[in-house]
């Protein structure tokens, strides 16, 4: 049998370069897809969800640069979580960790910056204005205080230390300095179930890295877990 080769037609040709062009910019497009996606775990905490440190700090910047004194920069620590551990395995820890990233990024809503500092160390700089201050940091500290129920169905309860500062309270809008003061007024309401709003004295409190001087691990600011 004679096999008979007909001639591409036009149409069939520009087909046909399409296709050929398109086989190596699909795999361009694959590997550009794979690096993003491993650029963005690099950014994320994989336990909260939350982001890592560089990834925190440069979209914090960018929020105080556009809201400017209608910013607040929270800190949040878990209280007694190595009792968590200690009492519950840390499975537990982790699934109280989670939940703590879960809770902070509802709160915190998509035009904030919301970060795990490492260990039981959260931070989040948001839009907040004035007006709305203490409402919303009071429903935050109801947020976190909710208890955690495992997927063995035990019930972990939970309180957390929360400080507040705002460019407008302590006098300058610089992050560093900000953070400062939140980690000095989270202090200074440890386990009372409220939230401390930073003042100037906070603000000038002794640091060490940007941390209050003598808080465990002050070398280690705000390495992400």
């Amino acid at each position: 049998m004679t096999s008979t080769h007909l001639p591409l037609r036009p149409l069939g040709q520009r087909a046909l370069l399409l296709t050929t062009a398109a086989l190596p910019l699909t795999g361009w497009t694959v590997h550009a897809v794979v690096l993003h996606k491993r650029l963005a775990a690099t950014r994320v905490d994989p336990l909260t969800g939350l982001l890592r440190r560089d990834a925190y700090t440069a979209r914090a910047l960018r929020v105080l640069r556009r809201h400017g004194d209608g910013t607040a920069v929270v800190l949040v620590d878990v209280d007694h979580f190595k009792s968590v551990n200690d009492n519950f395995g840390h499975a537990a820890g982790d699934a109280v960790l989670a939940a703590f990233g879960a809770r902070l990024s509802a709160w915190a809503g998509p035009h904030a910056s919301a970060g795990r500092l490492g260990g039981d160390e959260f931070a989040v700089v948001l839009p907040l204005a004035a007006a709305r201050r203490e409402e919303r940091l009071g429903q935050l500290m109801r947020m976190l205080c909710t208890p955690v129920r495992l997927e063995d169905g035990r019930t972990v309860l939970v309180g957390a230390s929360v400080g507040a500062a705002t460019p407008d309270a302590v006098g300058t809008r610089d992050l560093s300095a900000l953070q400062r003061a939140a980690d000095a007024a989270m202090y200074d309401g440890k386990h009372s179930g409220r939230v401390c709003l930073a003042t100037l004295a906070h603000a000038a409190a002794p640091s060490v890295n940007g941390r209050r001087a003598g808080r465990p691990g002050t070398h280690q600011w705000g390495r992400a877990a």
